[in-house]
């Protein structure tokens, strides 16, 4: 399968990129020449780990019939000092908020995406060391 990406640049900073989802707007920070009108490209590598586990996640608790109140995943992520900056630390924080929780089926189904089915997932292991935590909070507080 050949996924395609078209991005064009608009003005200044600013590119517009167009996948089979729709089209988002990419533009830098004021302090690199920008006008902060855009998502910035290494946030969005981050979004795209986000999101890749929720869904895995989200499909599996169908599944296995675990489905909770509220879920959310926060990614804290360190650049290095150097050019050219990457990632090479990454926590993934998944959040579950609820009453009755399944923590069996819903440690599985993290551990399931982490180590089995998310593909962005594998691609930062190529170059950051990640951590995984799982938060339980009761009543979404």
């Amino acid at each position: 399968m050949i996924n395609k990406v078209k991005t064009t640049w608009k003005s200044k900073m600013q590119f517009e990129s167009t996948n089979q989802g729709g089209d988002l707007m990419i533009d830098a920070g004021i302090e690199s020449g920008g006008e902060g009108k855009g998502y910035r490209p290494k946030s969005l590598m981050l979004s795209a780990l986000a999101g890749c586990s929720g869904l895995d996640v989200v499909s599996l608790l169908k599944k296995m019939r675990a489905e909770v109140d509220e879920f959310t995943i926060d990614i804290e992520a360190s650049l290095t000092d150097e050019h050219p900056k990457f990632y090479d630390k990454v926590k993934v924080i998944y959040n579950f908020y609820g009453l009755d929780f399944k923590k069996d089926k819903i440690d599985k189904a993290v551990k399931l995406s982490v180590d089995r089915y998310c593909g962005v997932m594998e691609m930062f292991r190529q170059f950051a060391e990640i951590t995984i935590e799982i938060r339980y909070k009761k009543n979404g507080k």
